[in-house]
């Protein structure tokens, strides 16, 4: 079976999804209708904008999940994968993709998603920090037993994971599991705590605006983040895509569980190759590759 991916926050790169906009006419059509949407021209930014444009919450979310749909819909109008997930912001992605959503419903939730984190991290300082070279449950167990409001936030593969909270918490994390071994401890330049109590405001407003868009049976299987279990129930989507902003990251558990459920094949859909080297560090003997969009021209 094969398992379709979708990339989250961190993947975003200046120039993304050009080639898309210039070579493929549903991408065209998707990207000039999300400027629309959104009410600026997201593609200047994303075609012509710098790194430090590109960084800002509330563009870098729709423009990776802008990336993503047009590269899916540009590749296969009539999508229909056996089972699918995405990292943190990519399990919108992946919604989209597998029909539980339209696709302009779910940028509309990204771009509330986005705004609302971002509101959230300029209420209060806020950071995470890849934690490399220790088992998962040592760094658990150790933002756990802290003093700080510091938590895991993502699991990502064996010997990476996440941590997300206050500067302070973040900081005092960082220092014990250096002591008690982690390889390396290393801040994240990001805007606040993704993933962490400290989303807990912008939780609330994605809720409301969750429970007003329509969810639609899946094509296939989703596999969420905050239990690394397959689900076709739209109620059970939407109760997790909610939790999912203060709840971490089970993304090492996720690709096992595709696997065990048969996955043999991990397609990542959209921009950089993030999740490819994650799935490498997790599983043995299963192929990793993007979704290619050849321009009718190349044919």
């Amino acid at each position: 079976m094969k398992a379709h991916i979708f990339p989250g926050q961190g993947s975003q790169f200046p120039g993304m999804a050009k080639d898309l906009y210039e070579n493929s006419w549903r991408a065209k059509e998707i990207l000039d209708a999300a400027n629309d949407i959104l009410g600026f021209k997201i593609t200047d930014i994303m075609f012509n904008g710098t790194e430090e444009e590109l960084k800002q919450t509330n563009v870098t979310q729709p423009a990776i999940f802008l990336h993503s749909i047009a590269l899916v819909k540009s590749v296969d109008e009539n999508f229909e994968p056996d089972m699918v997930a995405g990292h943190s912001l990519g399990e919108f992605s992946a919604l989209a993709a597998s029909g539980v959503l339209s696709w302009e419903d779910a940028l509309r939730l990204v771009s509330i998603r986005a705004i609302a984190m971002q509101k959230a991290c300029e209420a209060r300082p806020s950071t995470m920090a890849a934690i490399l070279g220790l088992e998962d449950h040592i760094v658990d167990q150790t933002c756990r037993e802290l003093d700080e409001l510091v938590v895991a936030a993502n699991f990502n593969c064996p010997g990476q994971v996440v941590i997300s909270g206050t500067i302070e918490g973040v900081n005092k994390a960082c220092e014990v599991l250096k002591e008690k071994g982690a390889k390396r401890a290393l801040l994240l330049n990001v805007g606040g705590a993704f993933h962490s109590p400290l989303m807990e405001p912008a939780r609330e407003e994605l809720e409301t605006a969750i429970n007003e868009a329509k969810f639609f049976n899946p094509i296939g299987v989703i596999y969420q983040n905050v239990n690394a279990r397959a689900t076709k129930d739209p109620e059970e989507i939407k109760s997790n895509l909610i939790a999912q902003l203060t709840a971490p990251v089970r993304w090492t558990e996720t690709i096992n569980q595709m696997s065990i459920d048969g996955a043999i094949h991990f397609i990542e859909v959209g921009p950089g190759k993030v999740l490819q080297g994650l799935v490498k560090k997790i599983l043995n003997d299963v192929t990793v590759e993007s979704m290619q969009f050849v321009a009718p021209e190349a044919v």
